[in-house]
C-alpha cells in the first residue's frame, strides 16, 4: 500500500505554488525545475566507473551527487516530486550516443516491501521518461528477489553484498541495454543487475544514473 503522506503530498505539489527543489526559486508553469536549474544538466559521457574493468564509454550521468543533482534526487526519492522525472529522465536521454544503438531501457527494480512503503520506485520513472524520449520500450525486466539496505546511505564497509540480489523476469528486444538508476554510488547494484542481464545473454549493457 502507498504512504498516504507521500499521495497527499504529491497532490500538494500539483495544486499549491512550489519552489524549484533544485534552487528554491519560485516555479511559475514550469514544472520539475526551473529554467536555470534545467539549463544546468548538463549530460556527460563516462568512461571510468566501478562498471567496467577498462576505460571504455558506457556510463551517462548528469554530474556528482551534489547541489541541484543531490536536491533533485531527493525531491524526487523521498518529496514526491514525481514530476522531476520527466525532466531527469529526459536530460539523460539527450546524452545517449546515437552509436550504443540502445533497443531497451531497464530500471533498476526495488524490492517489493520498499515499493508498497513508498508508493513508486524512482528509478523506473526516471526509465520511462528516458525511454519515450529514446523511442525504445522501458522494460521492467528485473526483480530484486531480496531486501537490501538503501546503498547511498552507508559507508562502502557496510554496503550489503549484492549476489543474488537480483533476477530476470522479462524477455528483451535484441540488442543494447540501457540499465537506469538515480545514483550511483560504489556501483554495486548496478553492477549487479548488469551481470544478471550479461548472464542472461544479452550483448551490451550500458548504464544511466542521475547523480556520481
Amino acid at each position: 500500500m502507498a504512504d498516504p503522506a507521500a499521495t497527499l503530498g504529491g497532490w500538494l505539489r500539483r495544486l499549491l505554488p512550489q519552489p524549484c527543489p533544485g534552487c528554491g526559486a519560485q516555479l511559475g508553469a514550469e514544472r520539475g525545475l526551473c529554467p536555470v536549474c534545467r539549463a544546468g544538466l548538463r549530460p556527460r559521457v563516462d568512461s571510468h566507473s566501478p562498471l567496467r574493468d577498462r576505460a571504455q564509454p558506457h556510463l551517462i550521468s548528469l554530474g556528482e551527487y551534489r547541489g541541484v543533482h543531490r536536491r533533485a534526487v531527493r525531491a524526487l526519492k523521498f518529496g514526491g516530486a514525481r514530476d522531476l522525472a520527466d525532466v531527469l529522465g529526459e536530460a539523460l536521454a539527450d546524452g545517449v550516443p546515437h552509436a550504443w544503438d540502445v533497443r531497451a531501457v531497464v530500471p533498476v527494480p526495488l524490492h517489493a516491501s520498499r515499493q508498497r512503503q513508498r508508493g513508486f520506485n524512482q528509478a523506473a520513472l526516471l526509465g520511462h521518461a528516458l525511454a519515450a524520449r529514446l523511442g525504445v520500450p522501458c522494460v521492467d525486466a528485473l526483480i530484486r528477489t531480496r531486501a537490501t539496505g538503501q546503498q547511498a546511505r552507508r559507508h562502502a564497509a557496510q554496503r550489503d553484498h549484492m549476489d543474488g540480489a537480483f533476477a530476470l523476469r522479462g524477455v528483451l528486444p535484441p540488442g543494447a541495454v540501457l540499465l537506469v538508476d538515480d545514483v550511483l554510488t560504489t556501483g554495486s547494484t548496478l553492477k549487479a543487475c548488469q551481470e544478471v542481464m550479461l548472464a542472461s545473454g544479452v550483448s551490451e549493457v550500458y548504464a544511466a544514473a542521475v547523480a556520481r
